[in-house]
């Protein structure tokens, strides 16, 4: 079947992720393959204290991201888009939307972004013994109530981003339980939440007489391959209001970008894990078993198929990076050359190989903002040295790499040193490790694991996205999650592995012990530069 077949007949899957700064289509054939995309940039705004999205940008940018990929369609195969295998909805996970009775929002969005839950965090994480990040949606409402906020009696139905499409263009209030995972603490012996946890949390505001209790105002957890709704009329009009598109087309449990970058990268089967490593940075490994204590760094969650994962995210990866390779760009044209962002990426990421194994004595932070790793609401880019550092350009490079990995390193040695957590692999995936073997042998020094980046790792979340689409409409074979993207969409699939080095390993335990002894200098930095 050709590719214009496959679209014509609706043998297609499509997935959209919602991510930090681009939402992005992926249409996929029947190999699981591309075969058209849109996007659409956007970005973030601080009103009031809260950084949030408008419900005009979620739909404006949902619609012309959608219109692109018809776009691209018509362009290539000369048909118009009108119908569709499969559908499903990805977004930045975790954040509060909280609806009333009328389905209307009561507050802006509250994104994953914001740091206004300490109080509700800790009250949480000591009520369940089980570690509540502050971005958690629990976590949001939670403090709305210590707040004493007066939307909260109101509340009759509250989720995620990827949720809240999903219930507009379906009708139904569910969500994916990697997703569910950034609500509320999940139970993996009943791929539910948690009821024990459930029963603590109404017993904790049974003060304050709601007419709600949590279950009521939650969505139903799905695990992977549950069918999870059809586009309904009104939903078509909205995702597509040129009209092409029509209604009926089946949609898969809206997943979190933590559980569709598992899918991206074929790590949902235990002992497998992936590195995210862009704007942010964050690490997934996926457990044989719980953890023996409550870690502040570590958020539990589970793949799409409800494993339970160990997560450790951080807020600061390539920003501080990109701008020092700005610097460089500025230069290059201030001399009259041309600057070729890639080559410039190229040679500065390749001259990092060639530094000091601990970079020379160098030290830097890259905190754009608070680290709550190592214990920072706000953050100041930082680069320190000594008289006697050997400070050249490879050093220079080397030690701005290994500190976009730093506090992630602090995270993951709670895992891998004190729990003794096992992890065959790890699948590098995003920004850092486009320049071939470079973040890739600098995030297995780091964390002493080979380190694979895959081919279609590139594709990212929206085309893991499309992959549980795919998965939904051919469940009915029997094969798990996990069989699944080792027959159907990773088998044969070329990637590249390296090993650490055991001076690799070295030169960072020595970095990270100067990089721990340092915060004090990034204490005193925000302290004394204000914003």
């Amino acid at each position: 079947m050709t590719v214009k077949e496959m679209i014509e007949k609706g043998n297609t899957s499509l997935g959209i992720e919602f991510g930090s700064t681009r939402i992005k289509a992926v249409l996929v054939g029947e190999d699981n393959k591309p075969i058209a995309s849109g996007a659409h940039d956007w970005e973030n705004k601080l009103e009031n204290g809260i950084w949030t999205y408008s419900l005009d940008a979620i739909w404006n940018g949902l619609q012309d991201c959608y219109a692109k990929l018809a776009e691209d369609v018509k362009k290539q195969y000369g048909i118009t888009l009108t119908t569709i295998g499969s559908i499903g909805f990805s977004a930045m996970m975790h954040g509060y939307m909280a609806f009333n009775e009328a389905g209307e929002l009561l507050v802006p969005f509250r994104t994953w972004r914001n740091t206004i839950t300490g109080e509700a965090s800790e009250k949480l994480t000591e009520l369940f013994s089980y570690h509540i990040p502050q971005r958690w949606s629990i976590a949001h409402l939670y403090q709305a109530i210590l707040n004493g906020e007066k939307h909260v009696p109101e509340v009759r139905f509250m989720t995620t981003l990827d949720g809240f499409i999903h219930w507009k263009l379906t009708g139904e209030k569910v969500l994916g339980v990697g997703e569910a995972s950034g609500m509320f603490p999940i139970d993996t012996a009943t791929g539910d939440y948690n009821q024990k946890m459930i029963d603590s949390f109404d017993a904790l505001v049974k003060d304050k007489n709601y007419n709600w209790n949590l279950r009521s105002i939650l969505p139903k957890v799905l695990t992977a391959g549950t069918p999870a709704g059809v586009l309904t009329e009104e939903g078509a009009k909205l995702l597509d209001p040129s009209g092409n598109l029509k209604a009926g087309i089946p949609f898969c449990p809206p997943e979190g970008d933590a559980g569709t970058g598992m899918v991206a990268t074929n790590a949902v089967a235990q002992r497998t894990g992936n590195v995210s490593a862009g704007t942010s940075v964050f690490a997934m490994i996926v457990l044989e078993k719980e953890l023996q204590k409550v870690y502040d760094a570590i958020d539990l969650v589970t793949t799409p198929d409800g494993s339970l994962v160990a997560m450790v995210h951080c807020n600061n990866c390539t920003s501080d990076l990109n701008a020092w390779v700005n610097i460089f760009k500025e230069y290059s044209e201030a001399m009259g050359m041309e600057a070729d962002m890639n080559r410039i990426f190229g040679v500065l990421y390749n001259k990092a190989l060639e530094g000091d194994a601990d970079c020379g004595g160098l030290l830097a932070y890259n905190y754009f903002s608070g680290e709550h790793i190592t214990g920072f609401e706000e953050g100041r880019p930082l680069f320190v040295r000594t008289p006697d550092s050997r400070f050249n350009l490879a050093n220079f490079m080397r030690v701005n790499l290994f500190t976009a990995l730093g506090a992630l390193k602090t995270g993951l040695d709670i895992l891998l040193k004190e729990e003794g957590v096992k992890v065959d692999e790890i699948i590098g995936h995003g920004g850092l490790f486009k320049t071939k073997g470079v973040g890739q042998s600098i995030m297995a020094g780091a964390i002493n694991t080979p380190v694979t980046v895959m081919e279609t790792a590139g594709e990212g979340g929206a085309w893991g996205c499309a992959v549980l689409a795919s998965y939904m409409r051919t469940k009915a074979e029997g094969q798990s999650l996990s069989e699944f993207l080792n027959t159907k969409v990773f088998a044969g699939e070329k990637g590249t592995t390296l090993a650490p080095t055991e001076k690799d390993v070295q030169g960072f335990d020595a970095f990270l012990k100067r990089y721990a002894n340092g915060l004090a200098i990034e204490r005193a930095a925000v302290e004394n530069l204000p914003l």
